[in-house]
């Protein structure tokens, strides 16, 4: 099969532990590329983050953030986008306060949130590609709404499974919203069937690419969408179990070249011994 574009997750996935792309990583994408495939950022993450390393790999392709709830193409233009309906942000904040449960949601280049966390601000802006994310702390999120700003994304952070669980129950009840999982102790909510799986099929049918000529790679519940969509559906050794189960293919970890691998295999069609 001759693959024509590679999904790749960023954190857990395209990222090592330091939040950085290998040399052996990077020079597969750069090869994949001279072969003309579509090298594609897919993550969970805030947009100008997604960019940020976007612009450090010279990758000249389109982004999916946000879990698929916003798109742009190879000139950042936004192509897609589906931001959480505006009277649902203050009933999901009051969600998160009511139980005590850590919370920020994002636009396309700011996060905010009601209370200022700098190991979350250190994860956005270390590594080799620093995001310089702009963080907005507010007081009254009425208030904040009447800006009429975009919410793509909201981020829960607890070690409570229980919280998070009934969070998570209350948040599908709502009927309008998505929720997905990046780790293991947050909940991610987005709109009604915003997903990266959703965002990758419109992306492939705008560069008319068929779902077989597709590799997604990741490794949480966030990324089971995308790998189920692809032709081959590849897991990081490192991932969630269940999406070990439902890949059609493993390779090795995220500070193990994993990435770099699949390329190697599937794209350049040989096996590099680094």
């Amino acid at each position: 099969m001759k693959y024509k574009l590679v999904a790749i997750d960023m954190d857990g996935t395209l990222l090592n532990s330091k939040n950085e792309v290998s040399s052996r990583t990077k020079l597969a994408i750069d090869m994949a590329k001279s072969k003309g495939v579509h090298v594609v950022l897919s993550t969970g993450r805030i947009l100008k983050s997604a960019l940020a390393y976007s612009k450090s790999l010279n990758l000249k392709s389109p982004i999916i953030a946000c879990n698929g709830a916003i798109m742009v193409d190879e000139s950042e233009k936004i192509i897609y986008k589906s931001p959480i309906e505006k009277n649902l942000v203050e009933k999901i904040v009051n969600m998160a306060k009511k139980r005590d449960i850590y919370y920020h949601f994002y636009d396309e280049s700011k996060f905010y949130s009601h209370t200022k966390v700098e190991e979350v601000l250190k994860f956005y802006n270390e590594g080799s590609s620093k995001s310089n994310i702009d963080f907005h702390l507010f007081g009254s999120i009425h208030e904040l709404m009447e800006k009429n700003i975009n919410v793509y994304k909201f981020l829960f952070v607890d070690n409570n499974n229980s919280k998070l669980n009934s969070l998570r129950e209350e948040l599908n009840s709502l009927g309008n919203i998505s929720t997905s999982s990046s780790w293991s102790n947050n909940i991610e909510a987005m709109s009604l069937n915003v997903s990266k799986g959703e965002a990758l099929r419109q992306l492939c049918k705008s560069l008319d690419i068929d779902s077989k000529e597709v590799i997604a790679i990741g490794d949480s519940e966030n990324d089971l969408s995308m790998l189920e969509f692809a032709g081959l559906g590849v897991s990081m050794k490192n991932g969630d179990k269940n999406v070990k189960i439902n890949a059609d293919y493993v390779t090795d970890t995220n500070d193990n070249d994993g990435v770099a691998k699949v390329i190697e295999k599937f794209v350049l069609e040989q096996e590099m011994k680094i």
